[in-house]
C-alpha cells in the first residue's frame, strides 16, 4: 500500500520559536516534568472515528474531507486499507493510543455472524499494524446508536431482541479489545433516553440498563477483561434526555444499581458544555467522587447547542483541567483521546496533523502551567488558608462524623457567633492565574 500521508515525515519538537506548522512546539514525549515524561502524564489517542471515518457531513451539505487512502465502499479490502491509513498517521505523530467503536473500523453484514466475521478480519490487520509499530487502544467501544435497529435506544429499548442483540454486540467488542490489548472499555448511551415521556416507562428503561451493565460486568470476568468499565456521560443529543447526562447523574445511577467498584467515567469537554456545566467541573466532581478515569479532549462552541466537537486549543482549559488530573495522581488506565474532527472548511488530509499538533500542545502547555502553580504552593496555600477552620479540633470532629447537632448547638450557644468570614479574593485568583499563562 502506497503512503496515505506523502511527504509527511515523523513530527519532531523544534520549541516555541519554531515557525514549521508541522512541527512540536511545547510537546515534547521524553521530556521529563513532573517525575514523568509528557507522554506518560499526557497518554494521547486518535479517535478512529473522528479522524478515518468522519467525513464532516452535516445537515445541510455532504462530507467534504478528502481521504485518498478510503474508496467509498464498504468492503473488507477498503477497511483493512483504511487501518494502514490510520496507523501511518498515529505513528508519523507519535501518539501511543487510539480508541475505537466496532463499527468504525468494519462494516456491518447481512447478520450478526458475517459482521463480526468482517471485524475479525480488519481486526488481523489492527494486529499486524498494533505489533509493528508498538500502538495500542486506550479503550473499544460498540456502536449502538447508528444503526435503525437501535431507534428506541439499545439496552433501554422497548423490544426485547434489539436488547439481546445489544449485549451480543457488547460482548463481541468486549472481546476484540481484549484481543487488542486494550487498556479499557467505553459505555455511551447515545440513545438509552427518551424523545417524550408520553411513550416512556422510565423506571423500567433504567432497570434494563442497570441489568445491562451488570451482565457487561459479569461476561468482562468471565473472558478474563482486567481493564476498567468508563461511562461517559451526555445530557441530549440524539435524544431530549439520556440517562448518563452528567457525573452526578451517572454517580446515582451506578450506586442504585451496585457498579461504583466497576465503573469510572469518561468526562467529554463538550458534553460538560451541553450539560450546563464546566469541564472542569465534570472533572473535579468525577475525582471527587473517586470515579475519575479518562477524558475526551474536545471542546464546544458556547454559541452553538450541539455537540461540536472542535479540537482543544484553549490553554484556560487545559490549565485548569490538568490540575485536577495532577491532584487526582495522574491517568492509570485512562488518557487524552482527541474525541474532535476537524472543521469542515478543514477537508486536506494534511488538516488532520495540523488539528492534533495543536491540541497536543495545548495540553502540553497546560500541563508544564498545571505543575508550575502547583510547585508555586500559592493556589494550595490559599485553599489550606480558607479552609483553616476544618483543621482545627472542631473541624476534625464533624469531618469524622463524631459531633451531634446537639453538641453543635451547645457549642454556638457558649460562642455566641461564628468567627468572621474571610475574602473569598476571587479575581485576585483569576489574576494569578492570568500571570502563568
Amino acid at each position: 500500500m502506497k503512503e496515505a500521508f506523502p511527504g509527511v515525515g515523523k513530527i519532531a519538537y523544534e520549541g516555541p520559536k519554531a515557525k514549521n506548522p508541522l512541527s512540536f512546539k511545547h510537546y515534547q514525549a521524553s521530556e521529563v516534568v513532573g517525575g514523568k515524561t509528557m507522554a506518560e502524564h499526557l497518554r494521547f489517542s486518535v479517535a478512529y472515528w473522528h479522524s478515518f471515518r468522519n467525513m464532516n457531513a452535516d445537515p445541510f451539505g455532504v462530507g467534504t474531507r478528502q481521504m485518498p487512502w478510503d474508496d467509498g465502499s464498504n468492503s473488507i479490502e477498503n477497511a483493512q486499507s483504511r487501518a494502514r491509513a490510520a496507523f501511518e498517521f498515529m505513528e508519523k505523530l507519535g501518539v501511543p493510543f487510539y480508541c475505537f467503536h466496532d463499527r468504525d473500523v468494519a462494516p456491518e453484514g447481512n447478520t450478526l455472524a458475517e459482521t463480526n466475521r468482517n471485524l475479525d478480519a480488519v481486526v488481523k490487520v489492527l494486529k499486524e499494524e498494533q505489533q509493528r509499530t508498538g500502538i495500542r487502544p486506550l479503550w473499544g467501544t460498540a456502536n449502538l446508536f447508528s444503526h435503525p435497529r437501535f431507534l428506541h435506544g439499545a439496552a433501554t429499548s422497548c423490544n426485547t431482541d434489539v436488547f439481546a442483540y445489544a449485549a451480543a454486540q457488547v460482548a463481541k467488542a468486549m472481546e476484540v479489545t481484549l484481543e487488542l490489548g486494550g487498556a479499557g472499555y467505553v459505555f455511551w448511551g447515545g440513545r438509552e433516553g427518551y424523545k417524550t415521556l408520553l411513550n416512556t416507562d422510565m423506571r423500567r428503561e433504567m432497570d434494563h440498563l442497570g441489568r445491562f451493565l451488570q451482565m457487561a460486568v459479569e461476561y468482562k470476568k468471565e473472558i478474563g477483561f482486567a481493564g476498567p468499565f468508563y461511562i461517559e456521560p451526555k445530557p441530549k443529543e440524539p435524544t431530549k434526555h439520556q440517562y448518563d447526562s452528567d457525573a452526578a447523574a451517572c454517580y446515582a445511577f451506578l450506586q442504585r444499581y451496585g457498579l461504583t467498584g466497576d465503573f469510572r467515567l469518561n468526562i467529554e469537554a463538550n458534553h460538560a458544555t451541553l450539560a450546563g456545566h464546566t469541564f472542569q467541573h465534570e472533572m473535579e466532581y468525577a475525582t471527587a467522587v473517586g470515579l475519575f478515569g479518562s477524558i475526551d479532549a474536545n471542546r464546544g462552541d458556547m454559541l452553538l447547542g450541539w455537540d461540536t466537537d472542535q479540537f482543544p486549543t484553549d490553554l484556560y482549559d487545559t490549565v485548569l483541567v490538568m490540575l485536577t488530573v495532577l491532584r487526582a495522581d495522574g491517568f492509570t488506565t485512562g488518557g487524552l483521546n482527541f474525541d474532535a474532527k476537524v472543521s469542515r472548511e478543514s477537508f486536506e488530509p494534511i488538516d488532520l496533523f495540523h488539528a492534533h499538533i495543536g491540541g497536543m500542545d495545548a495540553f502540553a502547555r497546560g500541563l508544564k502551567t498545571a505543575l508550575a502553580i502547583r510547585e508555586d504552593g500559592v493556589l494550595g496555600g490559599f485553599l489550606k488558608q480558607r479552609y483553616a477552620s476544618w483543621d482545627t479540633d472542631m473541624g476534625r470532629e464533624i469531618e469524622s462524623g463524631t459531633l451531634s447537632f446537639t453538641r453543635l448547638k451547645q457549642y454556638m450557644i457558649e460562642k455566641g457567633e461564628p468567627a468572621a468570614n474571610a475574602s473569598g479574593r476571587v479575581e485576585m485568583l483569576e489574576n494569578l492565574l492570568n500571570e502563568y499563562l
